[in-house]
């Protein structure tokens, strides 16, 4: 396919990709939108910044369109599935923009605000409904939502929310659902535990495979600094003044680490600000407009945005903290050079630990990334460790396999208590620190990243407490 032209969409939504400047196909969208439209279900491969949301709302809104249908109260048409609010909220704003001239309803569904609204738009019933697994579940259980007249059902970024720990969730909304439907079904990654979910969610489903998550774009310019680890913030300070930086979105391995960024940037005269799991939805809002604007230009963040943000020029994009999961370096450096433009990847690289998960990192996408050094000549970085036998197996600590790693407290050292007592006040670095902003919240402890309270999995110790 050469033009939107050729696949047959109503002139309706052809004309609002008119109007949104939308031409040429993407791979994913000119292999899934056909299979698409016949009814097939498909299993869709492909990493962020593919174009995998136009791949299935473009269909789901023309085959919408041939069959228009009064709505029951408290039922939707259409289901999509996202990890986080941004990214649910961004999936929404594509079918409103697709599907401006066809009158279709539309609503979202999120932690993070009040539910009273929510469930105020889902009295009389709408036709797309975009939600996060825990708020969707919320709702179901408080007979705000009934799930039985669910014609097209997509999962985004499935194995992100296998990371977050939603596949029970998941299991659970599909057993709710009609078995006679569409399911849609996209991944930037398939391991086993999302093959098997793919294989009982589908019905014969095709598969497409676009842009493996190994792969970087080849307009990226990627570059490896070897600092001192006392010396991150200011090296980080003068790439942000001395590069040509349109935007720029730093990434840290944890929230406490993110605001430690953004004080020191702004001690250097350079405006930035934080996004993770902290902060709250209006808060993380206002800096999206405001970055999306160019009125921040530095927007530092946690692994949280590394799937959720959709900004077009995003000039640079800096690993403050490398990540310990491969994968995840795919995904974060994927946020520039998109739509066509080139980019520029950075990576600060402090200490033994960080150089084995550069390592792996190389070994994933097949690429000796180039090394500069900039540390001190016979200086001895005490303050990175390198990773300890048990605890490390090919550069990936196993009590943080998650998107964010957990630190353990610091602090002067306790002297050890003899008697019964004796273990008590050993750090299990298994466990998370309590915040006193979040009940407890932490993000990426053995795998699971509790990004939000409100967007906990189902399956917490006590049902009946889960944070709202």
């Amino acid at each position: 396919m050469t033009s939107f032209q050729d696949f047959g969409l109503a002139d309706a939504i052809t004309r609002a990709l008119r109007e949104e400047n939308y031409h040429t196909p993407t791979p994913i969208q000119a292999q899934t939108i056909p299979l698409a439209l016949s009814g097939r279900d498909v299993v869709g491969i492909a990493q962020t910044g593919t174009g995998k949301t136009a791949a299935f709302a473009l269909p789901i809104l023309h085959r919408l369109l041939e069959r228009r249908a009064k709505m029951a109260p408290k039922t939707c048409r259409v289901l999509v599935l996202s990890p986080t609010r941004e990214l649910s909220g961004q999936i929404l704003d594509s079918f409103n923009a697709y599907g401006r001239h066809l009158g279709v309803t539309s609503t979202l569904a999120i932690g993070g605000v009040p539910m009273g609204r929510q469930v105020r738009a889902l009295m009389g019933g709408v036709e797309i409904l975009v939600a996060t697994p825990g708020r969707l579940l919320d709702l179901v259980q408080s007979n705000a939502l009934r799930l039985g007249q669910v014609e097209f059902l997509v999962l985004d970024e499935a194995d992100r929310m296998l990371d977050m720990g939603f596949i029970n969730d998941i299991r659970k909304i599909v057993a709710k659902l009609p078995a006679k439907r569409q399911t849609l079904f996209f991944s930037a990654t398939m391991p086993k535990d999302i093959a098997e979910l793919a294989s009982q969610m589908l019905h014969d489903p095709a598969r497409v495979a676009v842009t493996p998550v190994s792969s970087t774009a080849e307009r990226i310019t990627q570059r490896i600094i070897q600092v001192d680890h006392s010396a991150k913030a200011t090296h980080l300070a003068e790439l942000l003044t001395q590069e040509q930086v349109e935007r720029a979105l730093v990434f840290t391995r944890t929230k406490h680490g993110a605001d430690k960024v953004v004080k020191s940037l702004e001690r250097a005269g350079i405006v930035a600000n934080a996004i993770h799991g902290n902060k709250s939805q209006n808060h993380r809002e206002r800096v999206l407009a405001a970055f999306r604007s160019g009125e921040i230009r530095t927007l530092v963040a946690t692994d949280i945005a590394a799937r959720g943000i959709d900004v077009d020029g995003i000039s640079h994009v800096v690993n403050f903290d490398l990540p310990n999961v491969p994968e995840t370096y795919v995904h974060r450096i994927g946020r520039t050079a998109r739509a066509g433009a080139e980019g520029t990847a950075i990576s600060l690289i402090a200490g033994a630990e960080e150089m084995g998960y550069l390592r792996d990192i190389e070994r994933l996408i097949r690429i000796a990334l180039p090394r500069e050094d900039h540390r001190t000549p016979g200086h001895k970085d005490k303050t990175a460790p390198a990773p300890s036998q048990q605890s490390h197996r090919a550069g990936r600590p196993h009590a943080a396999r998650g998107n964010e790693s957990v630190q353990a407290p610091k602090g002067p050292r306790r002297r050890r208590r003899s008697g019964a007592n004796n273990g008590a006040h050993q750090i299990n670095r298994q466990e998370p620190r309590r915040s006193s902003h979040g009940g407890g919240k932490a993000e990426g402890i053995q795998g699971v990243a509790f990004l939000h309270r409100e967007d906990r999995p189902n399956n917490h110790p006590n049902r009946s407490q889960r944070p709202r």
